[in-house]
């Protein structure tokens, strides 16, 4: 299991974007934090086996309703720990 680093950029902010990754994202059991960035993208950290890669990423290109996501970077994380047991909003 390795810690990812996700950076979504597009129309993420004042959309409920966070709120509906947080919630889905415990839904389907992952734990993690969400957060705007200045720069008006979200950062979001979770901990993923190799194959839930994709589950996530499309979990993370639905994002909410009014939402609209444009790119999605990500990178392994070995530098940080999760120190959440659900998915939390910062």
């Amino acid at each position: 299991m390795d810690l990812y680093r996700f950076i979504i950029s597009g129309r993420v902010q004042g959309v409920f974007y966070r709120k509906s990754i947080s919630q889905n994202a415990m839904r389907a059991g992952y734990k993690g934090s969400v957060k705007n960035l200045s720069n008006g993208t979200v950062e979001v950290y979770t901990e993923l086996f190799d194959d839930e890669l994709e589950g996530f990423l499309r979990l993370l290109r639905e994002g909410s309703s009014a939402s609209v996501v444009e790119n999605i970077d990500y990178e392994i994380d070995k530098k940080h720990r999760l120190d959440y047991d659900g998915f939390v909003v910062l």
